[in-house]
Formats: structure tokens, sequence, C-alpha cells
């Protein structure tokens, strides 16, 4: 790589991680949010959903401002959206600021994610772009799993606020590096923006979560009806947006390929999982057994060890056989974790009732990510591979959404031993799912 092109991939890098740090941060923070700020569990999914709504709901329209309006002005201004929002969380005085916030951060966090990859693919090819992506993905997944780990450090020495505040120093690194690039910007005026259908998909996916998480708590009140029945038109008024729409944001002719139809099916299924256990385990660690958050922390610590070994040899694997097997085997061995995490009772003991599960569903993760994300985008010519990755990210977002939404449905709106065990089953099932899909649609190329 020349000069400008390891700047590029340092600006990607750390723009992205900005995001999705912070979203896995959230997790350990949230007890110590409700201890000092109220409002129990929904408040908590809430603090959660607000950003993943945001978040999925934006970034497939992102991408299209970033083809118009230029890579790096979207990058800077997403950076800056999401700094602000940031300061703005650890100076919340209630719940529904810290939401409202929330929810810009989210906004923030669909700029950066497509225009970081977009600077990448528009500034190198061939094997030079595979290996930055590799470096990209690699980086921003270990940064994902240690979010839980950091947070927790900073929410028992310092305050969950300062938890919301660790991204200051990386924005402020990318914002300077932006300015030492000194690149001219590329834009697409005549790129098309699908503004309607952004607003249709944020409307339908907000009275749909709206509703799942109210519903325990208002029961079927008139608005809780309105909001679920008013989200499910606007969300069909969007998808059949993208059917009728010269140039949709989500082409549906992308979901005619089968490898990637089925696996963003198999997407779907395993990231509602993944969303659902990682909101349980953290919380349920500090409210339910007791532990300061760096340790509710550390307790999904051996996932990111076993993932940061064993990712390159898992798609490796998956190059040689195919990545119907893996994603099959993986999901399943997940499944098989969370029944595992059941043995998790009172009094706790995190070494015979948690690490166990703790590390077999780490091996499952390792199994399934890198064949997962190499059958989807490998089934989509390169010319659609930009749209084809913010398709399957938004897929993901949205899993994650909903999930939690409806957490307090499958707890009965408390989060103790029997809510845990609840839910776990739920991911073991969801697990279970997105492992049969694998294996009935996924094929070899």
């Amino acid at each position: 790589m020349n000069r400008d092109q390891r700047l590029v991939l340092a600006i990607a890098v750390l723009a992205a991680t900005v995001a999705f740090l912070d979203s896995t941060v959230v997790n350990v923070a949230l007890p110590a949010i409700e201890r000092e700020l109220g409002g129990g569990l929904a408040a908590q999914q809430w603090i959660v959903d607000a950003y993943l709504l945001t978040l999925g709901s934006l970034i497939l329209v992102a991408g299209a401002f970033s083809d118009a309006f230029g890579r790096i002005r979207m990058l800077r201004v997403g950076i800056v959206v999401f700094g602000v929002a940031s300061i703005a969380i650890a100076l919340a005085p209630d719940p529904l600021v810290l939401i409202l916030a929330r929810g810009v951060q989210g906004v923030g966090g669909a700029l950066l994610v497509p225009s970081s990859l977009a600077l990448i693919t528009s500034t190198m090819s061939g094997a030079l772009q595979a290996k930055a992506i590799g470096i990209w993905t690699a980086l921003t997944s270990v940064a994902m799993l240690a979010g839980p780990l950091v947070g927790g450090i900073f929410v028992d020495l310092l305050s969950w606020r300062w938890a919301f505040v660790i991204n200051v120093v990386p924005i402020a690194v990318v914002l300077w590096l932006l300015a030492v690039l000194g690149r001219r910007d590329e834009r697409r005026p005549e790129a098309s923006i699908d503004l309607l259908g952004a607003v249709l998909c944020a409307a339908g996916l907000g009275g749909i979560v709206f509703a799942l998480i109210e519903q325990p708590r208002l029961g079927w009140h008139a608005v809780v009806v309105a909001a679920g029945l008013g989200g499910a038109a606007a969300f069909t008024g969007f998808i059949m947006r993208q059917r009728l729409a010269a140039r949709p944001m989500m082409p549906l002719s992308l979901f005619l390929v089968r490898n990637f139809g089925w696996g963003n099916v198999a997407t779907f299924f395993v990231y509602a999982a993944l969303g659902l256990n990682g909101f349980v385990i953290g919380v349920y660690l500090q409210q339910g057994a007791g532990l300061p958050a760096t340790l509710a922390g550390l307790a999904s610590l051996p996932i990111s060890v076993i993932m940061t070994i064993g990712s390159s040899w898992a798609g490796a694997l998956a190059g040689r056989i195919g990545p119907r097997i893996p994603m099959t085997v993986g999901p399943i061995v997940m499944a098989g974790a969370s029944v595992m995490m059941l043995a998790v009772g009172e009094p706790f003991d995190y070494w015979t009732q948690l690490l166990p599960g703790i590390l077999l569903f780490g091996v499952g993760l390792t199994v399934t990510v890198s064949p997962l994300t190499a059958a989807i985008l490998g089934a989509i010519e390169p010319a659609r591979s930009g749209i084809a990755s913010a398709v399957n990210n938004a897929v993901a977002r949205i899993a994650g959404l909903l999930a939690v939404a409806m957490l307090g449905l499958i707890t009965g709106g408390d989060l103790d031993l029997d809510g845990l065990h609840r839910s776990l089953w739920v991911i073991a099932a969801l697990m279970a799912v997105g492992g049969l899909v694998s294996l009935v649609g996924i094929r070899r190329r």
C-alpha cells in the first residue's frame, strides 16, 4: 500500500470501530444506567433499540448519500454526529434524553459504516482491496467483541457516562487523518436517494418495535395496537416501494440469487439470537448474578479469543468445502451452547455453569461468521458487492433490533433467572433454525 492507501485503511478501521465498539459497550452499562436513571427493562430495551432502529433503517440510504455527496464528506458528517450524540448520552439527565441521543447516534453510525467501506473500495482494487477489507473486518470485529470488557472497566472505575465517551479519542484521530489525507472527494450527483423508502422503513420498524416493547407494560392499549398495525403497514409499503422503484435502495432482485437470499434468512435468525444473547448475558450477570461490570464484560472474552485465533482457519475451511456445512454446523453448535448455559443457577458459579457454554458458543460463532459473509457476498457480482454488503448489514441489525424488542414478551417483563432461561431457549431455537435454513438453502458455487 502507498501512503494514501494506508491512511484510508486507518480512517476506515477507526471510523467503523467507533460505531461497532459503542454498540457492544452499552450492554454492560445498562444495569448502571437503570440504577441511576430508572426506567426498568423497557428503558433498557429502548436504549439498545433506539440505536439499532436508526442504524438499521438508514444504513441502506446512507450508501446513496455517500455516492451523491462524497464518501469523505459523509464520513466526516457521520463521525461528528456520532461524537456529539455520545457527549449528549454522557450528560443525559433522564432515560428519555438518553434514548433520543442514542437514536441520533444511530444516524451517525449509519453514515460511518458504508462510507468507510466505500472509501476502501474506491481507493484499492483486486487483491489489495481484498486484503484491506480483510484487515478492516478483523480489526472491527475484535473491537466489537472487546467492547463489553472495555465498557465494564469504565463503568466500574469511573461511571457508565464515561463508557460512552470512549470513542472521543478515535473520533479526533479520524478527523485529523482526514485532514492529513487531503484527498479530493468523489461525488455522483446523479445518484438516486430513496428518501420515501427510508421514511417508510424507519416508520415501519419504529411502530413494530414500539408495540413489542410497550405491550408487556401497557397491554393491548389502543396506542400499542395502532403502532403495531401502522408499523406493519408502513414496512409493507417499504417492501412495495423497493419492488416498484426505478432505483431501489434494497433491490429485491438480489434475493433471487440463491445463496444471497437464503444466506440473509440465515443471517436474520443467527443475528437475532446474537443480539438477544449479548443483551441478556450482559444484564443478567450484573442484575441477577451480582457481578461487577468488568467481570460481566470479561465473561464473554473467551468468544473474542476463539474468534481471533480461528476465523482465518474457518474461512479457509469454507473455501475448501464450501459454506453450507460450516453455516449449518456453526449455528447448531451455538444452539447446543445456549442449552448448556441453562446450567446457570443460584448461587452463580461462572466456571462450572457459564464458561463451558461460552467456549462452545465461541467455537460455533467462529465456524459461522466467515463462511456466512463469504457465501452472501460471493454470490453477487463485484459491481453490486457494495449494496449486497449494506443489505446484509441491515438485515443483521434489524434482526437484533426485533429480538431485543421482544425480550419483554419472552421474559414476562423481568430478566430474573427464569427470564434468563426462557431467553436461552429462544436463542437456542433461533440458532437451530438458522442452521437448518443454511442446510436447506445454501449451495456450493
